[in-house]
């Protein structure tokens, strides 16, 4: 079976922070097309909350911070592909519907291609300007905890793996919003 990105809210933060919050279990992709003709400079509050962190859900093309790795059947792929690729006309003008179906069917084989990990795996994204204005997209993933746990008061599902490389100042602090809902 295909698998595809899936909306998941652990906490109420994205209602707070985006323009519009995707529901938890809406399909989903990056979406950094909904930002191709901002200018870097342009961008500020939520809507840049939205650019810097969110996954944009295919459902109500609301945001979402955290996805998760899911399987989806073939029906439920041409739906998705078939809603998106009216989004894509309807507001961002492609010409006609075979652009805007290639538009999308291009947006979802690129969140297909991040579903290499296993069911359940949860990414979380950085997105950001370089200097030349190139939009550059990181991803981080969390996997489920594979050793046991002793402190039961407090069982996380997810454990953090660290990453060897700087940390933008700007990106969600994953860790802090886990020990928060302890």
């Amino acid at each position: 079976m295909a698998t595809l990105l899936r909306t998941i809210r652990l906490d109420p933060s994205d209602t707070l922070i985006f323009p519009a919050a995707a529901e938890p279990g809406e399909w989903a992709v990056p979406g950094g097309f909904q930002f191709w003709d901002d200018a870097p400079a342009a961008l500020s509050g939520k809507r840049q909350q939205a650019f810097r962190g969110g996954f944009l859900g295919l459902s109500s093309f609301g945001w979402s911070t955290l996805v998760e790795v899911a399987e989806i059947t073939p029906e439920a792929r041409e739906a998705v592909l078939e809603s998106l690729a009216a989004h894509i006309q309807a507001e961002h003008g492609a010409p006609d519907r075979d652009a805007a179906r290639a538009a999308a069917a291009e947006e979802l084989a690129f969140a297909e291609s991040l579903c290499d990990q296993p069911p359940g795996t949860v990414f979380a994204l950085h997105r950001s300007h370089d200097e030349t204005g190139e939009v550059r997209e990181a991803f981080r993933t969390l996997h489920r905890r594979e050793t046991p746990h002793h402190d039961f008061g407090a069982l996380p599902v997810f454990a953090i793996s660290q990453v060897d490389e700087d940390t933008p100042p700007d990106s969600p602090d994953l860790t802090a919003l886990i020990k928060a809902r302890k």
